[in-house]
């Protein structure tokens, strides 16, 4: 039985301008870049001021009428020229003078460079060998199912399927190890086709002609001894083998020289991007004072486009024509929008020089000394409250954000810290404890590393009482292994 109810409720809805502008603060530079191209490409009515122009007077009529013809559907031109002639004014274009002074054109096409794909590169070799037609197909779909670290990961016997599925290619599990370890293995680079860490090594130690022998322990070590040597049990391998202790530092030498991931120098496209930070923010320090300023290419001068600005003007005093009326219509439209994108560019300024402020103010000491250990505690809401924004404004903000400071490039992300408080009931920085903790264990005994628990005897010495299981997730954070696999000779 069908009942009909009211119900009242409460919502929030983002308009269509906040969601882009949302999307717009949180862009990197070169991101921005790219984002304005497009908006300058799909938008006419919308140009970059290259240099000031004196402000011009401009004295048109308003369409003010409806018009409707027979035959046409009645078009709303219910708008004032006048608001859209006057750009020049500060409310209707984007400047700032909160910016660096690096003017200099960032070069897009300096990041693409032509590269050659791993599977390429490995079907030209295959189809230059001696294989025959059937089984050059198999060696091809084979390659076309290696990672970009040039592993097959797949199952063999899910590939006999996909042949049989997919080719019309009827074989065995047999035929497709055989073509996989006398063809796709054997081709450059040595490793390449592997199923694994272990037979990736093997290859390419396999590939070294040579009697020397810690070239051969190397590849018995390997072989044989595999979970010894991922393990670090050195003296497992020593007796094995009843070597001496250098024996076995020259056997890992040879190992150390492989590549675990032989496709690395390719890429799966055919275009390789080179990854180059564009900072967004410039730091400076002068007379003890820390200076942040926008990337100039952060703060670009837009304008409503003169030619669009005398279209409209010649439109408005043509009444007759609907062709015309419907012109000035999508003339209308894009200068809203023109106008619209300016005013969000400012307010993206605006977010990114306020945030960027903030944290300056926050960690000045940080900025002058450039002492990591003078990082203060500091976590999105602080930023939020000084700024007023909302903490979700924050995060984008110093989403993929980078400052050029004094002492490097620095990744804004990195300056925000949880606190703990230590002996003295100080609050300190968890990235200060973190720099403590790399200290501890680049000083430590590489023979008999020194394990987790000894680790929070250390650090409680020096006023950090922090337990085992924080010093394991602070050690994971920072890519350090378990003391085990920190051994060395």
């Amino acid at each position: 039985m069908l009942k009909q109810n009211l119900q009242l409720r409460l919502g929030q809805k983002l308009a269509p301008q906040q969601i882009q502008l949302m999307k717009l603060i949180q862009l990197h530079t070169l991101e921005f870049e790219e984002e304005l191209e497009r908006e300058l490409e799909e938008n006419p009515a919308l140009e970059i001021a290259k240099e000031e122009t004196p402000e011009e007077e401009y004295t048109t009529t308003a369409l003010e009428e409806t018009y409707e013809a027979e035959g046409t559907e009645t078009i709303d031109t219910d708008f004032d020229v006048n608001d859209y002639l006057y750009d020049d004014e500060p409310s209707y274009k984007t400047s700032s003078s909160n910016y660096s002074a690096d003017d200099e054109e960032f070069d897009n096409e300096s990041l693409l460079t032509e590269g050659q794909s791993l599977y390429d590169y490995l079907r030209e070799q295959i189809n230059l060998s001696s294989i025959n037609e059937e089984d050059l197909k198999i060696a091809e779909y084979i390659i076309g199912n290696l990672d970009t670290d040039g592993y097959l990961r797949r199952d063999v016997k899910s590939i006999v399927d996909d042949l049989a599925f997919s080719l019309g290619v009827y074989t065995t599990k047999e035929k497709i190890e055989d073509i996989l370890e006398n063809y796709v293995q054997k081709l450059d680079p040595p490793g390449v086709g592997a199923r694994g860490l272990q037979e990736c090594l093997l290859l390419q130690i396999e590939k070294k002609v040579s009697s020397d022998k810690a070239v051969s322990l190397a590849a018995n070590i390997l072989r044989y001894q595999f979970d010894a040597l991922t393990n670090k049990h050195y003296n497992k391998i020593i007796q094995k083998y009843d070597i001496e202790e250098e024996d076995l530092k020259d056997a890992l030498e040879e190992i150390s020289k492989l590549s675990p991931k032989v496709g690395g120098n390719f890429d799966t496209q055919t275009i390789t991007i080179n990854q180059e930070i564009i900072p967004d923010f410039v730091i400076t320090v002068k007379d003890g004072e820390v200076i942040p300023m926008l990337n100039s290419k952060n703060a670009p001068t837009l304008r409503v486009s003169e030619e669009y600005k005398d279209i409209l003007s010649t439109y408005s005093h043509d009444k007759k024509s609907v062709e015309h009326k419907q012109a000035a219509l999508f003339i209308k439209q894009k200068l809203d929008a023109a106008k619209w994108y300016i005013d969000a560019i400012n307010q993206r300024q605006n977010t990114l020089l306020q945030t960027i402020n903030a944290i300056v103010k926050f960690q000045k000491q940080y900025f002058i000394t450039g002492d990591e250990k003078s990082l203060r505690p500091m976590i999105l809401k602080d930023i939020a409250d000084i700024t007023g924004f909302d903490i979700s404004t924050i995060s984008r903000v110093v989403k993929s954000k980078y400052a050029d400071t004094a002492n490097g490039i620095l990744y804004l992300k990195d300056l925000f810290s949880d606190s703990l408080t230590n002996d003295d009931g100080e609050e300190v920085s968890t990235k200060e404890i973190k720099m403590h903790l790399m200290e501890v264990i680049s000083k430590e005994n590489k023979r008999k590393p020194l394990t987790d628990d000894a680790l929070v005897v250390i650090l409680k010495e020096q006023g950090y009482n922090i337990a085992r299981r924080t010093i394991a997730k602070y050690r994971e954070q920072l890519n350090i292994p378990v003391a085990r696999l920190r051994k060395e000779l």
